[in-house]
Formats: C-alpha cells, sequence, structure tokens
C-alpha cells in the first residue's frame, strides 16, 4: 500500500528565530471524510478543545498571521497512533492476563493499573526523544 504524506493548514502565530510557532486550524489531517480516513477529526475535536499549536522550521521566512499548509512525512501518524494507543492497550491486556494468573481478580486489577501506567510513562518517554527528529516533526510545505 502506497502511503503520502497527511497534509493541515495552519496559521503562524509567533516566531522564534528560525522556527515557527503554528496554530493547526482542524484537527487530524483532513482525510475524515475521504474512503480510508480515520474519522479522528471528530475525535480531537471532542476531547481537544483548544486549538493545537507546533514548532516547525521558517525556511521560507514567513511573517506572523501567514497562512500555510503543513505536512507530515508518510507514517508518521500511524507510527504515533500505534505508540499512543498500542502501547497502553496492549500493555494493559497483558498486565491484566498476567495479574490474573498469579493472584486473581485483584491481580488482574492492579496487572492492568500497573502495566497501563508503565505503559504510559514509556510512551512519554519516547515521544520526548522523537521530537528532535526532524524527519517525524510536522513542516510548512506551501502557502494556501
Amino acid at each position: 500500500m502506497d502511503q503520502q504524506a497527511s497534509t493541515v493548514s495552519a496559521i503562524i502565530r509567533a516566531l522564534d528565530g528560525k522556527e515557527a510557532l503554528v496554530e493547526v486550524e482542524a484537527g487530524g489531517c483532513g482525510r475524515c471524510h475521504e474512503k480510508g480516513g480515520c474519522g479522528g477529526q471528530q475525535l480531537t475535536q471532542m476531547f481537544c478543545a483548544s486549538p493545537k499549536t507546533y514548532r516547525v522550521s521558517n525556511n521560507l521566512g514567513l511573517d506572523i498571521g501567514d497562512r500555510v499548509t503543513l505536512e507530515i512525512a508518510a507514517g508518521c501518524v500511524r507510527r504515533t497512533a500505534n505508540l499512543a494507543y498500542g502501547v497502553p492497550l496492549t500493555a494493559t491486556i497483558i498486565g491484566a492476563a498476567l495479574g490474573t494468573l498469579l493472584a486473581g481478580d485483584f491481580g488482574g486489577i492492579l496487572g492492568a493499573a500497573v502495566s497501563f501506567a508503565l505503559s504510559l510513562f514509556y510512551v512519554r518517554m519516547r515521544s520526548h526523544d522523537a521530537s528532535g527528529k526532524f524527519s517525524e516533526r510536522p513542516y510548512i510545505v506551501s502557502l494556501p
């Protein structure tokens, strides 16, 4: 299956040296209504009332208030979703199963809670590790 980069519209809200702080106008990748779209935009609107901002390179020398199109490399959204949702879910299920085998119902509850907390810590550490990688960050591709 051929993956393509995800794009979204944004507005430059602040400048910091060679970087710009951009505010994404809509949650998700904008492909919600297309075939194969995940519907993530509705989820982001439900859980994220405040606008999302990202730090991007300002190689085009743009100014505050400029509207831009951001792009993120193919596969980054999928890898991020797998990390954010898949790891905690898998860890919780495995922790509950092991806890149940070792100590019954209480062990299952405790195993699920502990493994979920550890998985959140792991996800947090991994997300900080990847935040410095240029290939994992959104970048400006054009002015709309």
